[in-house]
């Protein structure tokens, strides 16, 4: 087993299985896009991944147990995929990789303002938020009552979106 790794460090084996931009890219698309289909991953990705990567990612998502992957009870052709709880627990990951790029990078307001409200909400939101997605990929259900923490980073960006077309419909 340690011939297939470079070495026994945890941050050297986390980068072996969600070390690539793709990788991370796709999991963040499932988590915050709730895309779940090869052709939703393919077409509607911010940043163009081509076919073939994305399916080597996928591949090597499910080996490592990231993600599962199931036929569509609703399509026959379709394959279905879902974050594992092992998956799941990667949002903490994101969430403070969002903030960071927040804080730092030349981010577009409409893109950043999920990854803002996560950081402010810290890991009392992160927590509702992984509730939400194991309801959603592992069919676990959430507490009662629980707010769609899903819903309010979607209506976050929808209105960041907004407010960005309207600034640009002003400019001449």
């Amino acid at each position: 087993m340690a011939d297939e790794h470079r070495s026994g460090c945890p941050i050297n084996l986390s980068l072996e299985v969600i070390g690539d931009t793709w990788s991370l890219l796709v999991i963040r698309d499932m988590m915050f896009g709730n895309r779940r289909h090869f052709r939703e991953l393919l077409t509607r990705s911010e940043e163009g991944i081509a076919s073939n990567i994305l399916a080597e990612r996928l591949r090597r998502l499910v080996r490592a147990g990231v993600l599962s992957r199931e036929q569509d009870p609703t399509h026959k052709q379709k394959q279905l995929y879902s974050l594992t709880e092992r998956g799941i627990q990667l949002l903490p990951v994101l969430a403070t990789l969002g903030a960071w790029g927040s804080r730092h990078l030349p981010v577009t307001p409409e893109l950043s303002v999920r990854a803002e409200l996560l950081d402010r909400g810290g890991p009392a939101m992160w927590e509702r938020f992984m509730d939400e997605l194991r309801e959603i990929h592992l069919g676990i259900p959430r507490p009662p009552g629980a707010p769609s923490v899903f819903a309010e980073l979607q209506a976050a960006y929808e209105d960041a979106v907004a407010t960005g077309q309207d600034a640009g419909a002003e400019q001449p």
